[in-house]
């Protein structure tokens, strides 16, 4: 599924995805399996071949016995499967609400509230937390290059849309994403009728790092279904 409108827009794939394993924890056992399974290939060649033949260099060359380099790689292969199913097990699961409430901007007017949550059964921690803006009328060309949220305020404000009244952005570093496994949502932004008629697309790419040191990330447009959902004041 991809994020991408007919005017203006950068499209881009809104499915979680994983950026990054682990050097400490994924690549070094990997490295140290296949480094036993060269040596296992080493000793069963030297096994099958003759006394005279194993005498000479470099077939002389005895690195392991063949039990307990055995015992080792099966060692190293029950790390690797059991890393590959922990990390599946804490993997974060990172999603976003967005609905026409009230409560942020200036004046108790309706507004577009996006929030994040990790579905996930672990915390995982935000690492990266980017924005890029795409203007209504304005060609694919435009678009702003993944910015913080000082970056893409400037560009919204020199656009005439005004922070507190048109929109309200969260900055996000290092914080911590508790998996609940409930809808329990983490406020991103809030944004005007306005806003949404002035602004084609507003991309928020988050990055987290789970426990086991893998980072994720996804991207969502916050604008997303805004402009085909209807307010519905709550009643008093």
């Amino acid at each position: 599924m991809s994020v991408a409108r007919n005017r203006g827009t950068v499209p881009v794939s809104d499915a979680q995805r994983r950026v990054r394993r682990s050097p400490l924890l994924f690549t070094a056992p990997i490295v140290l399996l296949v480094l036993l399974t060269a040596v296992l290939g080493w000793e069963v060649v030297r096994a099958n071949m003759t006394e005279a033949a194993r005498a000479q260099w470099p077939w002389r060359l005895q690195l392991l016995d063949m039990e307990p380099l055995s015992s080792l790689l099966a060692v190293a292969a029950g790390a690797v499967l059991a890393r590959a199913q922990y990390a599946r097990t804490v993997r974060p699961l990172l999603g976003w609400r967005s609905d026409w409430s009230a409560g942020h901007l200036r004046g108790d007017v309706p507004e577009w509230q996006v929030g994040l949550l990790n579905g996930g059964s672990h915390t995982a921690v935000v690492e990266e937390y980017a924005c890029r803006v795409v203007l209504r009328g304005e060609p694919e060309s435009a678009a702003t290059p993944w910015t913080d949220v000082r970056g893409v305020a400037t560009t919204l404000t020199e656009a005439g849309l005004t922070a507190g009244e048109d929109f309200q952005l969260v900055m996000i570093g290092n914080f911590p994403l508790v998996g609940t496994g409930s809808y329990e949502t983490t406020m991103l932004g809030a944004f005007s009728r306005h806003f949404v008629d002035r602004v084609e697309a507003l991309y928020l790419r988050v990055r987290v790092v789970d426990t086991v040191g893998d980072s994720h990330e996804r991207i969502l447009d916050a604008l997303k279904g805004a402009r085909s959902s209807v307010y519905q004041r709550p009643a008093a």
